[in-house]
């Protein structure tokens, strides 16, 4: 095996290994959001991330990848349906040494994320049916947007947008769809009194939780330091190095904030700020020392938890405060690295210009609000139209008795935990001991 093939083998193993790592952050989903709601939805919140992920990958490997990474325009790519490859096709990602397919693998990992996170504000109340119907609209005509505007040769990619593995491509998208869906939803029942206050509707299981925040943290490192998608200079190191810090600092910094503002240290918000920390590095990670990781990760782990209780307190429900967790932390990351890039690091990268702090005054700063208000922008207006269509004709929510009821009966037929909600469940015959023959 000579050099050259011995870099592809190489690379192709990581980039493997990068897909898997992101794509098991599905199971890191579904624990985190079954333990975050309560016991009878518990068995619809973790299946439907099967469901998800299926419909995710059918829709980009039909459309999406194209879309995305196809040549075409600033806009969006108009070549590469069904990973048919032409004659520079997919030119924007010819910088990867890895097989298209391995490519694609990997790209679609991020989906599958993005598309999990917009979930977030559906979860307790919305028809299965619109899981079908969003989630496929979503993966061709949202995420695949502005990727290619970001990733894809678009406009913002041709500004110098600073977001190395999707801060606003992946977790602001979705946590701007999962925002839109939580107002058209409406609150679940029982969430605020007449008066607005707001009731406290704790998840079922905190361990789920933790361990879900835990296989999460993992994951990322395969959403991070996989993102360079190669071997050869071991600069994936250093992306993780910053990627942990930042998750430390945001823990820390969360559970804190939490014991200041509510009086105790909750478990729940110290995962979130691990979870918001991870989102913001997320953009940043390339582009910033490991003091700045430090300092962006603990900034979006205690902003995080301010804001879930703010926006509840005006009484919006997000179940598993996605928009908090994703979309305030995408954004404080995304706009980090107009403050915080390092100039060795851009030049290593070759992307962008330094941070304000580093004497490059405000022109990447300027290029990463523009970005992040874009893409908040598209992606607000064009789920709120296929989501109020879907309102409007089939309908969002189930109906009241379905939704108190739980959603694992009403919509699949059996409860996740069928020994504890189900008056008709029987325990089956206790095994007769041999001695008492």
């Amino acid at each position: 095996m000579n050099e050259v093939q011995l870099s592809l083998a190489l690379d192709s193993l990581w980039v493997m290994l990068g897909a898997i790592l992101v794509i098991g952050m599905q199971v890191g989903f579904a624990l985190l959001e079954a333990g975050s709601t309560r016991m009878k939805n518990a068995g619809h919140v973790a299946g439907k991330q099967i469901l998800s992920f299926a419909i995710a990958s059918l829709a980009f490997w039909a459309a999406g990848f194209a879309i995305t990474f196809g040549k075409g325009n600033g806009f969006i790519g108009t070549e590469g349906w069904f990973l048919k490859e032409g004659t520079e096709t997919f030119s924007s990602l010819s910088w990867a040494n890895v097989p298209l397919e391995l490519k694609f693998l990997f790209q679609l990992a991020f989906v599958g994320v993005s598309l999990a996170i917009a979930w977030g504000g559906f979860a307790e109340r919305a028809k299965l049916s619109v899981y079908f119907i969003f989630g496929t609209i979503f993966t061709v005509a949202i995420y695949p947007v502005i990727g290619h505007w970001v990733w894809g040769g678009g406009w913002l990619g041709e500004m110098g947008m600073q977001d190395f593995a999707g801060s606003t491509v992946v977790h602001l998208q979705g946590a701007i769809a999962a925002l839109v869906a939580t107002l058209l939803l409406g609150p679940r029942i029982g969430k605020f009194n007449k008066d607005g206050t707001p009731n406290y509707i704790p998840g079922h299981n905190q361990v789920y939780t933790v361990i879900g925040g835990f296989v999460l943290w993992v994951g990322w490192f395969g959403f991070n330091a996989g993102s360079t998608m190669g071997t050869a200079d071991g600069f994936f190191g250093y992306v993780a190095l910053t990627t942990n810090i930042a998750a430390a600092a945001g823990a820390i910094a969360s559970i804190l904030t939490a014991k200041w503002l509510v009086g105790k240290a909750d478990i729940p918000a110290m995962v979130n700020g691990v979870l918001a920390a991870l989102v913001a590095i997320t953009a940043a990670c390339a582009f910033v020392e490991p003091w700045a990781a430090a300092v962006i990760g603990a900034v979006a782990g205690s902003f995080t938890f301010w804001t879930s209780v703010y926006f509840e307190r005006k009484g919006i429900d997000d179940p598993i405060y996605a928009f908090s967790v994703h979309g305030i932390a995408g954004i404080v990351g995304t706009i980090s690295t107009g403050f915080f890039a390092s100039p060795r690091l851009v030049e290593k990268t070759g992307i962008g210009k330094p941070g304000l702090f580093y004497g490059g005054g405000v022109d990447q700063l300027l290029v990463q609000t523009i970005g992040v208000l874009g893409a908040a922008v598209y992606v607000a207006i064009v789920s709120f139209m296929i989501l109020y269509v879907l309102k409007k004709t089939i309908g969002l929510r189930v109906t009241p008795d379905q939704e108190i009821s739980g959603l694992d009966i009403s919509e699949h037929g059996s409860y996740g935990y069928p020994e504890h909600l189900d008056p008709n469940y029987q325990q089956p015959p206790t095994a007769v001991s041999s001695r008492s023959l």
